[in-house]
């Protein structure tokens, strides 16, 4: 039995033209370097508000200490609203 012969490849292909352009990889490199720089940053300038500890209820965030949920609101000094009644 006899070998197929060889497909020809079109003019101008090679294994380069497979690889992605120079270009993406100097723009994901880039990419990377402004993310590192970003986070460089941040952890350079600390925490933005030293206060606030999530929602435990038991930080800052201006809530006065009145509303337990920490989350900083309530209904109570809204007239007509009430939540949940069906109405």
């Amino acid at each position: 039995m006899a070998d197929a012969p060889p497909v020809p490849r079109p003019a101008g292909m090679t294994a380069r033209s497979l690889l992605p352009p120079a270009a993406l990889y100097g723009f994901v490199l880039l990419l990377v370097l402004v993310f590192a720089l970003s986070y460089a940053a941040g952890s350079a300038a600390g925490p933005v508000a030293p206060g606030m500890h999530g929602t435990s209820g038991s930080g800052g965030g201006g809530g006065g200490g009145d509303d337990p949920s920490g989350t900083g609101g309530g209904m109570e000094d809204m007239p007509g609203m009430q939540h949940g009644s069906g109405e």
